[in-house]
């Protein structure tokens, strides 16, 4: 049985995802006829790969979940993973929050699964971790294939060197925070307090939309959880593979955009501005980072010596394409947790 505030934050999450659903459409409504054009120009049987190449990424992420959660003593089904991953990638592609609300939205729906919210958090974290671990060999091949093929200038010399630096400082760093009770602590009751703040801006006369003395108390377990993962490392072997093989799968599913355009490009280049994208679309105030995933993608592509015109329409059917598979069945299974409940589950 929900009470009335609860049923009204479900209310509230539903508009939510129908209004990000519709500007994410609206914000995207050219190129999306601008590929709609395109389609009679390209290999439809070889842009069809991606769809193999998606379902294979979200097993990926499937069986790196359940590897993390497993570590920590909570065993889950495949599909209910597999169904939470879509759901994730929904919630991540509306809300541009910096991958917060994302987080946040994992860790309430894995209670429906009996597994804490500081699991389910500590998880995402864990996964954002060893992506960013996993790719940064791929740079490091991309870059050298780049350099083969003489395909290496000074632009795309400072834009590996320092990718690669940001992300080797933000994984100290996230190191770094939770290695001590104290400073993880420390950060995220501030982090709460902003999102406090922020909520506040939104609905005036709530005073503390998320309790301190609870989070803080989710914050201890959050770090006992990083403390088992520490102790038993040797484990997390699979889930860096797992994680590899996503990044993996994701450049691919990029550079097939390339093959159903009859072009046979340089992987280096798919690499590094993939990386690019994704990285700075993380600060957009967008849905799904529009106009500044798009707009890094195209840029660090011609820097590595590919055509403007081609890397614009690669970028932009790539982005069409998978969202077009992605989003509808994310959308339908987000509005079928909110609406069963299953977010309000202790």
């Amino acid at each position: 049985m929900f009470d009335s505030k609860t049923a009204n934050w479900r209310l509230y999450l539903t508009l939510l995802g129908f209004v990000g659903l519709a500007v994410l459409v609206y914000g995207l409504r050219h190129q999306i006829l601008d590929a709609i054009k395109e389609l009679t120009k390209i290999n439809a049987a070889a842009l069809l790969l991606i769809i193999p190449l998606k379902f294979l990424n979200y097993d990926a992420y499937t069986r790196l979940y359940r590897r993390l959660f497993a570590i920590l003593g909570n065993q889950v089904g495949y599909w209910q993973m597999y169904r939470l991953s879509l759901e994730l990638n929904f919630v991540n592609y509306i809300l541009p929050s910096a991958g917060i609300s994302g987080i946040s939205y994992f860790g309430l729906r894995s209670r429906a699964f009996g597994i804490s919210a500081a699991k389910g958090t500590l998880s995402q974290f864990a996964k954002m971790l060893l992506l960013y671990v996993s790719y940064q060999p791929l740079l490091i091949i991309g870059l050298l294939l780049l350099a083969m093929r003489n395909h290496v200038n000074n632009l795309v010399l400072i834009t590996a060197t320092s990718l690669i630096t940001l992300l080797v400082i933000g994984t100290l760093f996230s190191i770094y925070m939770i290695e001590s009770r104290r400073r993880i602590k420390t950060f995220l009751t501030f982090m709460t307090r902003v999102l406090n703040i922020l909520i506040k801006l939104i609905q005036p006369r709530k005073k503390e939309a998320i309790n301190i003395v609870g989070a803080q108390a989710a914050f201890d377990e959050l770090h006992d959880h990083y403390q088992v993962y520490k102790k038993n490392w040797r484990q997390l072997k699979w889930p860096f593979i797992h994680t590899t093989f996503a990044n993996l799968t994701e450049i691919a599913a990029l550079y097939v955009v390339y093959i159903a355009f009859g072009q046979f490009v340089n992987v280096g280049a798919v690499i590094l501005a993939y990386a690019v994208a994704n990285f700075a679309g993380l600060i957009s105030v967008l849905p799904a980072g529009i106009g500044i995933y798009e707009g890094l993608m195209t840029g660090v592509l011609i820097a590595t010596g590919i055509p403007a015109g081609l890397s614009l329409s690669v970028t932009i059917m790539f982005r069409l394409v998978t969202m077009a598979i992605q989003l509808p069945p994310g959308y339908f299974l987000y509005q079928r947790a909110i609406s069963n409940g299953s977010r309000s589950q202790k």
